[in-house]
């Protein structure tokens, strides 16, 4: 048996890995888990699965559920999660948390030899160049659970990388992507929730909504597969059907497709290198009906042509890139700010805080730390319309 880790297991890709836990109990066992508040799923999974140990990382349910709750030791606050993934009987670490951080206990998890399902995609965003350093000096087995960057993964390892001109990242287009553009200023948090396609957290949604969600990922497939910018592009893909693409030397463009369910990505990264043995959900080509491709708009997507822009300059601008993103986004669903702010205030963030090149955690982390204040600041001051 397999031991797996789930780091955020009330989330939407954390609720898919236990879907698949459920599927292959021969193989796979819930070795541990976190949660942040949602005290009432952390009793029933462990009622259900009996881990060893889990973790509650909201600081004010502290002592909650005492030292043990039926047989599983229950640890507390952020700090736990590290010690989960340390464990020596976890082999598999599902990074399922939300935001940037999730980099102590990936960084733990590299440095204890475990294979990572990265989920957690701020993580490689914000702190890339020195994640790649720490993977490549630990020989890490890291597998990517986003849906596009698992089908470009299966499909740039069955291409020879000088073979391949460029690598593609589909988009829904989110919830706003027949909008008059205009009415964008105007939608509601609510509007906003309501994706076409993919059922999600709040946040991701709305990254989703402005194409955010996209840029981030672009950054993340340039470290994750070491193509350049150049090399990366984008295209809107109302069905969410196909989840990747990449174009060969000779103009061929190969290309990944499945039903539009975490449970695909989630399980290829916890069988890989072996092939997932059974199917999950049967889909027939003849389903699909359209395939639609077209280019993303920038006007109605601005934060995706910012995306772009703090990949290219590189060091800490893709942390302040992600740093302001989430705490504007924040604001957005307290309903402090308009949609449309979002995009000024990341765009204010990285205009107005300098770029860097740490060479350690602590370096990414300061700047961080700048971002978030900075934006906070602007919004208290009123430093965009907002």
């Amino acid at each position: 048996m397999v031991g797996v880790s789930v780091l955020g297991i009330s989330g939407s890709v954390g609720s898919s890995t236990v879907k698949v836990l459920r599927q292959f109990r021969d193989s796979f066992s819930l070795h541990s888990f976190s949660v942040h508040s949602n005290l009432d799923l952390a009793k029933s999974l462990i009622e259900e699965f009996s881990p060893e140990v889990i973790s509650i990382t909201d600081s004010k349910l502290e002592g909650s559920l005492g030292s043990k709750y039926k047989s599983t030791t229950i640890l507390y606050g952020e700090d736990s999660l590290s010690d989960l993934v340390r464990l020596p009987s976890v082999s598999v670490v599902v990074t399922a948390v939300v935001g940037a951080r999730g980099v102590k206990p990936t960084i733990a998890a590299i440095e204890a030899g475990k294979k990572i399902a990265i989920a957690n995609k701020e993580t490689l965003v914000t702190f890339g160049p020195l994640i790649n350093r720490l993977v490549a000096k630990h020989n890490t087995l890291m597998v990517p659970v986003d849906s596009e960057h698992n089908a470009l993964f299966q499909l740039i390892e069955r291409e020879k990388r000088s073979n391949i001109r460029a690598i593609t990242l589909t988009a829904s287009g989110g919830s706003f992507r027949t909008l008059p553009i205009e009415e964008l200023e105007h939608v509601s948090v609510k509007q906003a929730l309501n994706h076409p396609t993919w059922s999600m957290g709040p946040k991701i949604t709305v990254d989703s909504a402005g194409l955010i969600n996209k840029g981030l990922e672009v950054i993340e497939a340039h470290y994750l597969f070491g193509f350049s910018y150049d090399e990366i592009e984008v295209v809107i893909h109302p069905q969410s059907l196909t989840h990747g693409i990449i174009e060969t030397m000779d103009g061929a463009c190969l290309q990944y497709t499945s039903h539009p369910d975490m449970i695909y990505p989630i399980a290829h990264s916890l069988f890989y290198p072996t092939p997932t043995p059974k199917m999950l959900i049967e889909r027939k080509p003849g389903t699909w009906k359209t395939l639609e491709f077209f280019p993303p708009d920038l006007s109605r997507y601005p934060g995706l042509r910012l995306a772009f822009q703090a990949g290219r300059a590189g060091g800490t601008a893709p942390c302040v890139f992600n740093a302001a993103n989430e705490e504007a986004v924040a604001l957005f669903l307290e309903e402090k700010i308009s949609f449309t702010a979002i995009p000024k205030l990341i765009e204010s963030a990285l205009n107005k805080i300098s770029n860097s090149f740490p060479n350690d955690l602590e370096g990414y982390l300061e700047k961080d730390r700048e971002s978030r204040n900075y934006i906070q600041k602007e919004f208290q001051k009123g430093g965009v319309t907002i």
